[in-house]
């Protein structure tokens, strides 16, 4: 099993050091309405910010607040020089125009890395500011040494936070990478041929076990809610048959946190001039 626990607690270690040498570090989270999964984000990524010496933020506003009042909220935490990152936590309510928020954030305080900017300089293989999901699954297959360079590597999913930024970064690792999603036809094909599996869609166990291929790596980024609890997109039988195996939960989750913290200190970092961040 690649456990993400271990290795997120040694990120968070160096985070807080990184944050001690900083002194002082702002993240500001904002969210917008009453949703009880996105409050438990919050709250968790509030705990893991504190317990690193990071002043968070917590911003709370009523669903029904119209865009412009939302957008102008978030121009007063980019003037903000104690705030050195900035997180909208998604969905947003349907009224408001998400990209339209994600591209009012300051590019430099933007730690979801999803602002066009950092998104563009992931496509271009120039890295500013990156997902942490995406990150965190890179640290891990680092963390056990799985080897990418040729390796035939299949993303279930296409979306903006995992599916699509980590298919840039295993390619950018030499990886020959396929993105499948959910109209797909004959999965299997694919998974089969996977040498390192990441599924990233939102169904559970939407992965069988006779869909991966022997000795192959999965990483299962889902966390479903069921009546049987937190459940992966990947059969937890699966592990059966691969050789590594992120569990659900404890595997990406783990990471997911202690990445944006990280991604917080670089967010820092680049306003202090630490980093040169490329002119916008």
């Amino acid at each position: 099993m690649m456990l993400g626990k271990p290795l997120a607690g040694r990120i968070r270690a160096e985070v807080a050091e990184e944050v001690a040498r900083l002194g002082d570090v702002g993240l500001a989270t904002v969210l917008v309405g009453d949703d009880p999964a996105s409050q438990i984000y919050i709250a968790s990524k509030h705990t893991a910010a504190t317990e690193a010496g990071i002043h968070a933020r917590d911003l709370r506003l009523p669903a029904d607040i119209g865009e412009d009042d939302l957008l102008a909220q978030v121009a007063e935490l980019n003037a903000d020089d104690s705030v050195d990152a900035i997180l909208v936590q998604l969905p947003v309510p349907d009224h408001i125009d998400e990209a339209r928020v994600i591209r009012a954030i300051d590019a430099h305080k933007d730690v979801d890395g999803f602002h066009p900017f950092n998104a563009g300089q992931l496509y271009l293989g120039r890295q500013t500011l990156v997902p942490a999901t995406p990150l965190g699954i890179m640290a891990l297959l680092a963390e056990h040494r799985i080897p990418l360079e040729g390796k035939r590597a299949v993303v279930l999913g296409r979306s903006d936070i995992v599916g699509k930024p980590v298919a840039h970064l295993l390619l950018q690792a030499n990886a020959t990478v396929t993105v499948c999603h959910s109209r797909t036809d004959d999965l299997s094909r694919f998974t089969l041929d996977a040498d390192v599996l990441v599924a990233a869609v939102g169904r559970p166990a939407i992965v069988s076990p006779d869909m991966v291929k022997t000795g192959s790596v999965v990483v299962d980024v889902g966390i479903n809610r069921t009546d049987a609890g937190l459940v992966g997109d990947v059969d937890p039988g699966a592990a059966e048959v691969a050789a590594f195996m992120t569990p659900v939960p404890g595997g990406v989750g783990p990471m997911t946190i202690a990445l944006l913290l990280r991604n917080t200190v670089r967010c820092a970092d680049y306003r202090r001039g630490n980093v040169s961040f490329p002119a916008l």
